[in-house]
């Protein structure tokens, strides 16, 4: 079907070919310079089975909507279009074998493929230095590949809908990370690297199957809205230890650290100076103990004003820390999260 200029509206650098039943593009009946002034072009809502490559001559193009179509290929000419930074492509039949090779070459900004047939995460998405931000629900995804740390420039990332396991630590590398968006999956746990992610104000975990929470999420100071509903968190007072015997080499360590005996680099190898200063605090505050390999894995909840309690995982030197009373859920090693966070940040992080 041939598309006429007249119908894509007054100009003003948009062309709107969107709703027009459309099963390719034609543009014959544009004019050059109509073609070289649209910065944004809508194809959304027709019947494309692949971008045409037609798609070149819009060389000034800044945003391109594809969505809710019929695409199974976007074609090698998109990666000409080197001005564009929005790409919308939500809706369609798109998988990691849709995209051309040299797509990650591309100054995208904003990447929308959510509702698609993704199994994994393209390594070509995680090439695009200058992406801010990153939407792929909705799809199969399945983990999310450590070269994800490569995108540093991103701000927002939605993944939620799809059936992705667990988070990898190189997530915590994206310094400008402000919006994290995992519901709907079936993610276990939380690894406590997230705590770095200085920048990130909202983190969805809705409907996953989290039991507990790192305690380092405390650490996130900006974050504003914590979403955990139709998690299998635990309603009551629950707590769990597993424990290792420490070896010889951790009760030694243990020992100079609780101590403070006191050594030089001239005493130890190299190897023992790396390890003692691996040393990690009890966090109980009636304990002066470390530990480094061996401790105690501890699920407490932090109340706040006996309405809003968050499961928290601690780790504790020994068995011998935790609380005698197991029905007091002010217990020593709690009481000092509560007492070591504001208040009105607790709150925010609760009723999130």
């Amino acid at each position: 079907m041939e598309i006429h200029e007249a119908a894509a509206g007054p100009g003003d650098g948009v062309l709107d070919f969107s709703h027009l039943n459309l099963n390719t593009l034609s543009v014959d009946s544009i004019r050059e310079e109509r073609k070289r002034d649209t910065k944004q072009l809508y194809l959304n809502h027709n019947r494309l089975a692949s971008l045409p490559s037609s798609i070149c001559f819009f060389s000034n193009l800044e945003l391109l909507d594809i969505s809710n179509n019929g695409l199974t290929a976007i074609c090698e000419d998109i990666v000409g279009l080197r001005k564009l930074k929005t790409l919308i492509a939500k809706n369609n039949r798109l998988d990691e074998f849709s995209l051309p090779k040299e797509f990650g070459s591309m100054q995208l900004e904003v990447l929308n493929f959510s509702g698609n047939r993704f199994e994994e995460i393209p390594l070509q998405f995680v090439k695009l230095q200058r992406l801010q931000s990153l939407s792929l629900g909705g799809n199969r995804l399945k983990s999310i590949p450590a070269e994800i740390e490569n995108l540093t420039s991103l701000e927002l990332l939605y993944l939620g809908g799809n059936l992705i396991t667990a988070i990898p630590p190189e997530l915590a590398n994206l310094p400008y990370l402000s919006y994290l968006v995992l519901c709907d999956n079936r993610i276990q746990s939380v690894p406590p690297q997230l705590t770095r992610l200085h920048s990130l104000r909202s983190l969805s975990l809705h409907n996953n199957l989290l039991t507990y929470l790192p305690r380092e999420i405390l650490s996130l100071v900006h974050l504003q809205e914590l979403s955990l509903r139709g998690n299998p968190l635990v309603v009551r007072f629950v707590k769990e230890m597993t424990y290792d015997p420490p070896s010889l080499l951790e009760l030694a360590g243990r020992t100079i650290k609780s101590r403070n005996i006191p050594y030089y680099p001239c005493d130890l190898p190299a190897h023992l100076l790396h390890y003692l200063d691996l040393a990690s605090k009890c966090p109980n505050p009636k304990c002066a103990g470390v530990y480094f390999d061996s401790c105690v894995r501890h699920i407490k909840f932090v109340d706040f004003c006996g309405k809003y309690r968050l499961p928290l995982m601690h780790y504790l030197c020994s068995p011998e820390c935790t609380s005698p009373c197991s029905s007091n859920p002010q217990s020593d090693a709690e009481s000092e999260d509560e007492s070591s966070v504001p208040a009105d940040r607790l709150q925010r992080v609760l009723l999130g």
